[in-house]
């Protein structure tokens, strides 16, 4: 017969299990760091923005700020897992072209041909390697402030709509391809 356990003896095998594996992948896009000047020096905090997706069409942004590097990203993840939304993806890439707009942020994406991969940069590739999008031509416009870009690149990604769901809600019936109704 085994004794009791006793004290803290398995308590490190507790916290190493292993967190569920939700699939989704976390990149941090921009880390800031802030001093504040005080009578002793200067007192450093730091502030993360983080992009979150489950490269199957949802994706979020997070922002988070705190004293530390590790507890700022922390921060951020979970806000970005809260805010995350389900965008319109067709065959590795976007139906339309499409410009987003957040503060001075502007950025213009367009669909590419199979193949094109993700021409993009900083926040905007971040954003759009996180929803699943392989294919897509992207240029920021406006400012390059990395928060607004991020935004802007989330707001254009909302405005997608594939054909389908334009036509449903105009109440036309969609053709097939052997001229056929469905």
């Amino acid at each position: 017969m085994a004794a009791p356990q006793q004290g803290n003896r398995n308590r490190r095998d507790r916290q190493d299990k292993p967190k569920e594996d939700s699939g989704l992948t976390e990149k941090v896009v921009f880390i800031n760091r802030c001093a504040k000047v005080v009578k002793g020096g200067r007192r450093f905090s730091f502030s993360a923005l983080i992009v979150t997706g489950d490269k199957l069409g949802k994706v979020g942004c997070g922002f988070g700020k705190a004293n530390e590097v590790s507890e700022a990203i922390r921060k951020a993840s979970e806000s970005a897992k809260k805010a995350m939304v389900k965008i319109a993806v067709r065959d590795n890439t976007i139906p339309h072209e499409v410009i987003g707009e957040h503060g001075g942020g502007r950025v213009l994406l367009r669909p590419a041909s199979p193949g094109t991969g993700v021409i993009a940069g900083g926040g905007v590739r971040a954003v759009v390697e996180a929803a699943g999008i392989r294919d897509v031509l992207a240029k920021s416009l406006g400012s390059n402030n990395h928060a607004n870009v991020v935004k802007a690149t989330l707001g254009a990604l909302q405005q997608l709509r594939l054909r389908e769901e334009i036509y449903k809600t105009r109440g036309i019936a969609i053709k097939s391809g052997n001229g056929s109704e469905n």
